[in-house]
């Protein structure tokens, strides 16, 4: 393929944009000016160059909305069974579980996993610290180490996943030019072998720190935790027992059984099942139905105005955590040849990173190990932001140039996933959502980020050598 100068400048604002997440800033501005300038050079128009900004920007949006919808209704979801409380009930009866610090670690790990998957952890966290976290302190966890169970099961590997809502594979997939579902199955099976040895790892590092119910040490750990929440939540909780009763365990079976028939669908029909967007879709259809349910039942004669203001709030949540992503995205769509003739407003797109990524695979050996490791390392690199979403329409695009004989793009396109999300999703990087954690539980977050860093760094390592042989 011959090259351009436009595909020279795509690879210079491509490394550019790299540099910058390692460097920690914002890459808003070098993807929307890159965009204004490789169209500008490319159809030798400035008036071109300002159409293909909105150009980018507008197939991106139309491309990720169905994300930006499915987050909208989890999140309402979730903020009206606050208001009646139902989501303190739901993981009250855990606490009695928590007869000593090893189960309580693994505990934390499980309930962690569950509600970060449907829910997301950043929304979880909160309800999981206020309420889990003192119950396993008092059983002798440190809550350091009750930090990193829930960094790493919720953070690491539920997010790194993203099965139930699927955010995440469907950035992906869209760059990489393929199905959601596929990248969703495979990031499913990494994300628990990642995830896993890293929690197993910090199990057996961190045990000989765990300690009897009445050391003393637990006091003072208690003492860091902020109750607050959890007095308000409880108070609210007896104001309306008999509805967050039935919400409590009505929410999670129907969740329950919307996951099932999932499985089943995939598994035993040979339909393929629902997945991608059509998973996406009948979540967030069930979602909002629960929703309907659960606003009534707070609000009654108010529940048109409740639940305005909870899709609201839902939308704007999902903008603030995905509005950036759009403009990333826009500059690797032009990247991409399906994506590229819409941009630039021509019949056929050019494909400026395939056509760089093919210039040099010449000097490059054609191994498997090599391009899942290339996808590895920028993965991580690209989480350097604090983000971990922010990256994943570059290492997408990636997977799709460096698919080889034994690696495909669906398993590249779910590697580099995992190391974006690992690292920019709140593991390993104080200057993520990890702060969070580290502030419920009241620890140190640098002291939280080293007590992550080796098991996250060998689970993800182990991970990819999976991949690259029986994956």
């Amino acid at each position: 393929m011959e090259l351009t100068l436009a595909h020279w400048l795509y690879g210079i604002f491509t490394l550019a944009i790299i540099v910058t997440m390692i460097f920690r800033k914002g890459v808003v501005l070098p993807t929307l000016l890159g965009t204004f300038i490789i169209a500008w050079v490319y159809k030798g128009s400035i008036v071109d160059g300002f159409t293909a900004i909105f150009n980018a920007n507008l197939i991106a949006a139309q491309e990720l909305f169905s994300i930006f919808l499915i987050i909208t209704f989890m999140l309402a979801l979730l903020n009206s069974l606050k208001d009646l409380g139902a989501d303190v009930r739901m993981i009250q009866p855990i606490q009695k579980v928590m007869i000593n610090g090893h189960i309580s670690f693994f505990v934390l790990v499980g309930v962690t996993y569950v509600i970060s998957l449907f829910f997301w952890p950043t929304p979880a966290v909160p309800l999981i610290c206020a309420l889990l976290v003192p119950a396993a302190v008092r059983a002798g966890l440190p809550a350091i180490t009750a930090a990193v169970a829930i960094a790493l099961a919720g953070q690491g590997m539920a997010l790194s996943s993203d099965y139930i809502v699927q955010v995440a594979p469907s950035l992906s997939a869209t760059s990489a030019g393929i199905d959601a579902g596929v990248v969703a199955d495979k990031s499913l099976i990494l994300s628990v072998i990642a995830g896993g040895i890293a929690i197993l790892l910090a199990y057996f590092m961190y045990r000989k720190g765990i300690r009897a119910k009445d050391d003393p040490r637990n006091e003072a750990d208690l003492n860091t935790l902020n109750a607050a929440e959890n007095t308000t939540n409880e108070a609210k909780t007896n104001n309306l027992s008999r509805w967050s009763k039935v919400f409590a365990i009505f929410v999670p079976l129907s969740l329950l059984v919307v996951v099932i028939y999932m499985m089943y669908n995939k598994l035993f029909t040979g339909s393929g099942g629902l997945v991608g967007g059509d998973g996406a879709a009948f979540v967030g259809g069930v979602a909002v139905i629960l929703l309907l349910l659960s606003t009534v039942a707070f609000g009654k004669h108010h529940a048109l105005d409740y639940i305005s203001n909870h899709i609201t709030d839902g939308f704007v949540f999902a903008f603030k955590a995905m509005g950036p992503v759009i403009p990333i995205a826009g500059f690797f769509f032009l990247g991409s040849g399906d994506f590229a003739a819409n941009i630039l407003g021509v019949e056929e797109g050019p494909s400026f990173l395939f056509g760089l990524v093919e210039a040099t695979q010449e000097f490059l050996p054609q191994s498997a190990i090599l391009a899942a490791f290339s996808v590895l390392i920028i993965g991580i690199i690209t989480g350097l932001d604090g983000s971990g979403f922010s990256g994943l329409p570059l290492t997408g695009a990636l997977a799709a140039s460096l698919e080889t004989q034994g690696m495909d793009t669906a398993t590249l396109a779910a590697i580099g996933q995992m190391g974006a999300i690992w690292t920019g999703g709140g593991t390993i990087v104080a200057w993520s959502s990890l702060i969070a954690i580290a502030g419920f539980c009241g620890v140190s977050v640098m002291e939280l980020v080293r007590k992550n860093f080796l098991p996250v760094i060998i689970g993800l390592f182990v991970m990819t050598l999976f991949a690259v042989f029986i994956l």
